[in-house]
């Protein structure tokens, strides 16, 4: 029987690996939280929905029989990364997390590092005052007593409220070229970019960008794995994780 192998996913590394998986005859579950209405293809089944904690997520991993578990969440799902760790540790399931290397300031960089959506808040009024804000529609709340400086917010589906008082949406996915993302800045006479630190090349031409306008930038730091967790950069690293050919 072909092995189980369950994908929690959202990225663009899980739906590569969901179809690196698929290829090789490997049986592909991928996960998906319902955060987004309409999720692009992927290969394999796919559940959208919580597990309900840790103890659904054990239960659903014998349940289904799953031989191991790929945590290929966003950097800053941290608590579905902690619910995987620790249900994985409870089912004796082999459990990897797939995690792109983050992103590194070069030269002509003005990169302001924070551990916090709640620190970049806090040292936005000495930066500017016309803002792109590139953290998600979730964690606008962090910015929303900013009532003197102006947002400009993008993200895939519109966000809700509580968030800051002068805010403009642009409804857009990635990936964004270097020359978008500059005429996005100029447009807007953006004075300070804010972002977390993703990684990956879907969205880092804004850092280019910035950098050529020379432009201060707000970086929330990645919050640290569980202990004890093994991660990959890519997906080749899983595939090896889980003993399968990567050419």
């Amino acid at each position: 029987m072909s092995p189980h192998v369950l994908i929690l996913g959202g990225t663009t590394e899980a739906r590569e690996l969901a179809a690196a998986l698929t290829a090789r005859g490997v049986r592909v579950t991928t996960s998906l939280a319902g955060r987004v209405a309409r999720p692009g293809a992927l290969d394999g089944d796919v559940r959208i929905g919580g597990f309900g904690g840790t103890e659904g997520l054990a239960d659903w991993l014998r349940a289904g029989r799953v031989d191991a578990l790929v945590d290929a969440t966003h950097p800053f799902a941290e608590g579905i990364t902690a619910n995987a760790a620790r249900a994985a540790a409870t089912t004796g399931v082999p459990a990897v997390v797939l995690r792109r290397p983050g992103w590194r300031p070069g030269p002509g960089d003005r990169w302001h590092p924070v551990a916090s959506l709640a620190a970049a808040a806090a040292l936005l009024p000495d930066l500017g005052r016309r803002v792109f804000l590139t953290t998600g529609r979730l964690g606008l709340s962090a910015f929303a007593h900013l009532t003197r400086l102006h947002f400009v917010v993008r993200s895939v589906e519109p966000p809700g409220p509580p968030m800051p008082p002068h805010t403009h949406t642009v409804l857009s996915r990635g990936p964004f070229t270097l020359a978008d993302e500059h005429a996005l800045l100029r447009e807007h006479a953006i004075d300070v970019l804010v972002t977390k630190d993703s990684g990956g090349t879907a969205t880092a031409p804004k850092l280019a960008a910035a950098r050529d306008l020379r432009l201060p930038v707000v970086v929330v730091r990645r919050p640290a794995l569980p202990e004890g967790t093994r991660a990959v950069p890519d997906v080749p690293g899983v595939l090896d994780f889980l003993g399968l050919d990567a050419s």
